[in-house]
């Protein structure tokens, strides 16, 4: 293999013509980057896809085009609009960083700086430094990640081969340009070096590789068997009281933590009765898998026959189901408002003469 940053600067030769058009992105060879508009795309993006999160900023850099913006907005807005992007605790740490920002002032410029504001880690700090702060910073998700093990031929399963890719990458990292460097490194992971199928024939690095030579580019990265995950078990009841629906807000530690949800049990920990006395039936079950575990969700549907002791009743007027996270909203896909209340049926999205 050739000098690595002869490698760096072919694949930037290629980034300056090929990179992608992102919204959080200024174009190559720029400068200027936001680091407000590039640490939020990085919260975002984390274990999501970049197809999923360019609504969600374009929407969240629309209602607070700045961090302090943000950091003045209400918790529960925040949360509303995060619904269905998951991994919430990113939510809560992004307000609570926002916070923390406006405090200083703005963003650190260094990556120490940065990973000591709430919720930035190692990624996400060098990934600002970089990027935003033209700092020399190696950047390494799993894109990079997936490069660097086909260029040096790295058989080491992952997540064993982490620290090694990692300094594999850093040998990678220009002193010039190194946030365009680490863009490059993730759009060719995303584009042409792909997990299936890489396009070999294209990348402008093949000359360079490793892997490509031992016909083993395909089969890299490896990665150690994942164990089977368990499987949850739990209650969720929609509770509807004329024309209104009962909802609580989950607490802000643990899963789907901060949210908007129907009152449930079992799945999380808890182990609580009915929210209210009503007829309850129900009607289906749901299927979630979240990181560690599956989830088999039971959907409680009733008319409330009593005062409820927990959540609270909201007008389905007022009720936004695209606050809900996706557990949520796969369980308000079965529930039938119409059937609680004749005056709710033009709520429920289903034809008037439906039985009330």
């Amino acid at each position: 293999m050739r000098d690595p940053l002869v490698i760096s600067a072919e694949l930037l030769v290629w980034y300056d013509r090929h990179a992608r058009v992102l919204p959080w992105r200024v174009p190559p060879g720029g400068t200027g980057a936001d680091p407000y508009r590039v640490w939020l795309s990085e919260v975002m993006l984390q274990q999501t896809t970049v197809a999923a999160v360019k609504a969600y900023f374009e929407r969240f850099t629309l209602l607070w085009p700045t961090v302090q913006d943000l950091a003045g907005a209400e918790d529960a807005q925040v949360m509303a609009e995060w619904a269905g992007l998951g991994y919430y605790a990113r939510a809560r740490n992004l307000l609570a960083c926002a916070r923390a920002v406006a405090d200083l002032g703005g963003f650190p410029a260094t990556r120490e700086g940065l990973a000591a504001l709430p919720g930035i880690g190692p990624y996400t700090s060098a990934a600002i430094a970089a990027i935003a702060f033209d700092q020399p910073e190696t950047v390494v998700d799993g894109n990079v990640e997936r490069v660097a093990a086909r260029l040096f031929a790295v058989e080491t399963p992952l997540p064993a081969a982490k620290p090694e890719l990692t300094a594999l990458a850093a040998r990678l990292t220009p002193p010039q340009r190194p946030g365009d460097h680490a863009q490059a490194m993730m759009d060719l992971g995303a584009t042409i070096c792909t997990p299936r199928s890489p396009a070999c024939g294209i990348c402008p690095v093949m000359a360079h590789c490793e892997a490509r030579a031992s016909g083993i580019a395909a089969d890299l990265p490896r990665k150690a068997a994942k164990k089977p995950k368990p499987l949850r078990q739990g209650t969720v009841w929609i509770g509807f009281d004329a024309g209104r629906v009962l909802v609580e807000t989950r607490p802000d530690k643990g899963l789907l933590g901060g949210t908007l949800a129907f009152p449930s049990t079992g799945w999380d920990g808890s182990a609580l009765a009915a929210p209210a006395p009503a007829d309850w039936q129900e009607i289906g079950i749901v299927r979630h898998v979240f990181t560690h575990f599956a989830l088999d969700l039971a959907v409680m549907q009733g008319r409330l026959t009593g005062n409820a002791e927990r959540g609270t009743l909201v007008a389905l007027d007022d009720f936004r189901p695209t606050a809900l996270p996706g557990l949520m909203r796969k369980a308000w896909s079965l529930a039938r408002p119409e059937t609680a209340s004749p005056a709710t049926m033009r709520h429920a999205g289903k034809p008037s003469t439906n039985t009330p």
